[in-house]
């Protein structure tokens, strides 16, 4: 028997009790959002079920969700559409994905702004796409000139987004150099041993680099953003770039944690040079291209990624009040293809099923069924769970005293 709420406190006992608040705030809010922030709790209780399903080994991004798929600029600065949180990516049967996937459809319906019986078909739509996207055995990507209706809105509004309006929004003046906007919302303020362990670590890095003043600090401030890795070390960077004051550049620093799927797997994992080194690896297998800047680095011994600030407004809007049924339909069709194709782009590598394997699988017909009867059941789980949650945290059970 599992008690939901010691389970979340001893899985987030070593967080930063500032962000950890957040979160756990953020929790209460829906039971979507939940179930995004809780990734550990949904594999401890679906663990079993998933190991009873017999399915080919793939690259698995671990949390994959409908918020987990959004835009970015890659580093050929073209802007896609793809998958973009790989923190808990690991070899796992490809069930342990497409669940996770299918049950936030089903908890996220009225998010979506549908019913249950318009979210279960949905879930059957996802299912198809990924079917035949993986039996062509050929991967696919999204940029602008490939997409249609809301991703390529998205996309567009990505690639005509100045440089300047994007700082902008991030940063304030102060005389004549630009500085963070610590606004308690996407960042807050660092404390100078911070700052001083930040700068220090962008002065070594950049003398690896070839362009050693792009690198130069100009502000440093403490990341919010996502839900589960909320409370995390992370830290937004303003840097030169190609010169101030509008071509700065914001990358995110943001410390690489083990995965939570880990514990519950019975396959081998690779001995990862460190726990960055698995998360860029798997994430530059799985994507189309690469996102800007992306690396596995060091700061006082411990793993992070270094990447581009990618902002958490650039993903597709799935709401009921401004999006039509057919329009959300389109984007998990599409949803389906990106997940078939990382799989497909990724296959064959270090344990990952091939692509004849991977077809084999898809052209059969009783494979959906069972991930279906189980997405619901863990929808039901993660719905009762959220609701013990949210009387614990009535009651005080998630304070800054039992921080």
């Amino acid at each position: 028997m599992i008690d939901v709420c010691s389970t979340i406190h001893s899985f987030n006992k070593t967080r930063e009790p500032e962000r950890l608040l957040m979160k756990y705030r953020n929790m209460r809010t829906s039971s979507f959002i939940f179930l995004r922030a809780t990734c550990h709790l949904f594999y401890e209780r679906i663990a079993a079920d998933l190991h009873a399903l017999s399915m080919p080994l793939t690259w698995c991004m671990g949390d994959m969700h409908l918020e987990n798929f959004g835009s970015y600029k890659g580093d050929n600065r073209l802007a896609y559409f793809d998958l973009n949180d790989f923190d808990e990516a690991v070899l796992a049967p490809t069930c342990w994905d497409l669940i996770r996937f299918l049950t936030s459809i089903l908890v996220g319906a009225k998010s979506l702004g549908i019913n249950s019986a318009d979210a279960k078909d949905l879930t059957k739509e996802f299912l198809f796409s990924y079917q035949t996207v993986l039996v062509s055995g050929k991967s696919r990507w999204v940029e602008r000139e490939t997409s249609t209706g809301l991703i390529r809105n998205l996309l567009t509004a990505v690639k005509l987004r100045q440089r300047s309006d994007f700082l902008d929004h991030r940063t304030v003046f102060k005389g004549d150099q630009r500085r963070i906007r610590i606004d308690g919302k996407k960042a807050l303020a660092v404390t100078s041993k911070q700052r001083e362990m930040v700068a220090s670590f962008l002065k070594e890095f950049a003398q690896n680099q070839p362009d050693k003043k792009f690198f130069k600090p100009i502000d440093i401030a403490r990341r919010i953003a996502g839900n589960g890795s909320l409370g995390v070390e992370r830290y937004i960077i303003l840097v030169q770039g190609k010169g101030s004051p509008n071509q700065n550049y914001l990358l995110d620093l943001k410390e690489a944690v083990p995965s939570s799927l880990a514990p519950y797997l019975n396959t081998p994992q690779l001995p990862w040079q460190s726990e960055a080194h698995r998360v860029v690896t798997i994430q530059k297998r799985m994507q189309a291209v690469s996102m800007a800047f992306l690396q596995p680095v060091t700061m006082k011994d411990k793993p992070f990624i270094l990447r581009a600030l990618q902002p958490s407004e650039d993903r597709v809007t799935l709401d009921g009040s401004v999006s039509t049924l057919e329009e959300v339909r389109k984007v998990i069709q599409v949803m389906g293809e990106i997940v078939a194709s990382a799989q497909l782009r990724s296959s064959g590598r270090q344990g990952s099923a091939n692509a004849d394997e991977l077809i084999e699988f898809a052209q059969g017909k009783e494979w959906m069924k069972p991930l279906l009867k189980l997405s619901q059941k863990c929808a039901k789980q993660v719905n009762e769970d959220w609701k013990t949650y949210s009387k614990a945290y009535d009651a005080g059970y998630f304070s800054t005293d039992r921080l």
